[in-house]
């Protein structure tokens, strides 16, 4: 059996691929890159926006068009809230909320083999790649009116520190970096109260990690900036070794008006302000990006201007932002004071212009320094070499070595 595999989504649904990706070739199945050739498909999907929902349903329809003979397996956040439309596209064979490999490979007609548990699923994920990725829990206890994720994704659950550091060590045997992922990985531990009588947090999670897997690099994927607490902070400022100095955190508004609406209650623009200033004055290099969310309903001239505003004034290197588009099952949806179109791609438009000037003046600043690179992948036939602050490098492959992780000088 050929099996095609693509996924939409966070570095928490490439974690959940991988683990199905692994279950499929131990029962015998075959991977292919192209859907042409391919008996099954299996599209992990996201629910985090209304087009993103779009691209997912076009892009099915697209890989059935003329194969009446494709299974495909729809799993993962968007699949868990279908209303039916996913499961009505052409070739569809099952839709799958959550990432089970165990229920995916039943979905598609393949039986699991008795051996393949999820543990052994776990260690090999991330093969193929320098970056490999751990994702330590899954779920979110927040719920913000603009995200269907929680729906899709259940509650905060936190796996064990013990489990996740044998993980690391065998990722570590292939990867010289690991990335630490999930969907609101600052919550990690809360779940669990205490662990060998003393808070399971993810500051001493990632203590754990570092004390384990020495040789590797450790990233944070996405976190909350009032998350990152005071033993974070400090791997961060004295292990630049071994944890990436670079955060990527969700800011969506800098007007609290539109944080409250957005059901963001944890923080302020003050307080996301603070921490962050707080770390860049003791962090000689730093990579930051923020997520942002353009046109929210209700959002005044006045509220963009503080956004535009904030942005100003944090040392962000890049930004993520998305016009805000109504998920029917988000509460966002039903609140008055929905914005026009042309309103929000225009302040979209603005902002990402100002994280494109952004992102080029810290490259200048950067330009001609020396870096920690890990070998990411391969871009028109040269090495893709990422930094400690998540700047990519591209270098010949003429005179590399074969080293996963050197010394870069940044061009």
């Amino acid at each position: 059996m050929n099996v095609f595999f693509h996924t939409f989504g966070c570095k928490a649904n490439q974690y959940d691929t991988e683990q199905v990706r692994q279950a499929f070739t131990g029962a015998g199945a075959t991977e292919v890159d192209d859907p042409a050739a391919a008996d099954v498909a299996v599209v992990n999907s996201c629910t985090v926006t209304a087009e993103s929902e779009a691209k997912l349903r076009r892009f099915v329809g697209r890989i059935a068009r003329g194969r009446s003979d494709l299974r495909t397996v729809v799993m993962g956040c968007a699949a868990a809230l279908d209303d039916g439309r996913i499961a009505a596209l052409p070739s569809v064979r099952a839709v799958v909320g959550g990432a089970e490999p165990e229920v995916v490979l039943a979905s598609a007609g393949v039986i699991s083999l008795p051996h393949l548990t999820s543990d052994v699923r776990r260690l090999t994920t991330g093969q193929g790649r320098q970056r490999g990725l751990l994702k330590i829990q899954d779920g979110c206890d927040e719920h913000c009116t603009f995200c269907a994720t929680t729906l899709a994704r259940g509650a905060n659950r936190s796996r064990p520190i013990a489990e996740l550091v044998d993980e690391a060590r065998a990722l570590s045997q292939r990867h010289a970096e690991i990335v630490l992922t999930g969907v609101h990985i600052g919550t990690y531990g809360l779940d669990r109260t205490t662990e060998n009588r003393e808070p399971t947090t993810l500051g001493r999670l990632l203590e754990a990690l570092v004390a384990a897997v020495p040789a590797a690099r450790f990233r944070l994927s996405s976190i909350e900036a009032t998350e990152v607490d005071d033993t974070i902070a400090q791997l961060l400022i004295e292990a630049p070794r071994h944890v990436a100095a670079h955060l990527h955190a969700p800011l969506q508004s800098g007007s609290d008006r539109v944080l409250k609406r957005m059901g963001r209650h944890w923080y302020t623009a003050a307080s996301y302000r603070a921490r962050l200033e707080w770390l860049a004055e003791r962090l000689p290099v730093f990579g930051l990006g923020a997520d942002i969310i353009a046109g929210f309903p209700g959002e005044t001239e006045a509220d963009h201007r503080a956004t535009v505003a904030l942005i100003e004034a944090l040392p962000f290197t890049y930004l993520h932002v998305f016009p805000f588009s109504a998920r029917p099952d988000a509460p966002a949806a039903k609140l008055h004071d929905q914005l026009p179109p042309a309103t929000i791609r225009a302040r979209a438009a603005e902002l990402r212009a100002l994280g494109d000037q952004k992102a080029k003046s810290y490259r200048e600043r950067r330009k001609g320094q020396f870096a920690d690179g890990v070998v990411s992948g391969r871009l028109a036939g040269k090495l893709d070499v990422v930094t400690q602050d998540y700047l990519s490098v591209y270098l010949s492959t003429d005179r590399w070595d074969g080293r996963a992780r050197f010394e870069v000088r940044i061009t």
